[in-house]
């Protein structure tokens, strides 16, 4: 009877540490992605990886790359675009959206 005493006790003490080291393993791996995200992300092209370049159209700040050409804007920087210019497709695609929601 002592024996299987010992070898519950010896399970449970294994069960213990086993997710004691889970737990350090997924937050060393949490740690280590936030690093990489805020190292090669940050700043970077989400099309090529390379490094994006800020610029201004029409008075609104937008992000470029060089190299693959994408403009990426912020969450309301299309909307300003097509405020400043009613002639072109920005002003009939954000008038049908309202038209559409109403």
């Amino acid at each position: 009877m002592a024996d299987s005493w010992e070898e519950r006790k010896k399970a449970l003490e294994n069960q213990y540490f086993y997710n004691l080291e889970k737990e350090l393993i997924e937050k060393i791996k949490e740690d280590a992605e936030e690093k990489l995200i805020s190292k090669y992300c940050r700043n970077r092209c989400p099309k090529c990886g390379d490094k994006i370049e800020p610029m201004t159209f029409r008075d609104v700040p937008l992000d470029k790359c060089p190299s693959c050409g994408g403009v990426w804007l912020g969450p309301k920087d299309l909307q300003i675009l097509a405020e400043k210019d009613h002639r072109t497709w920005f002003d009939k695609w954000f008038k049908q959206e309202t038209v559409g929601g109403e």
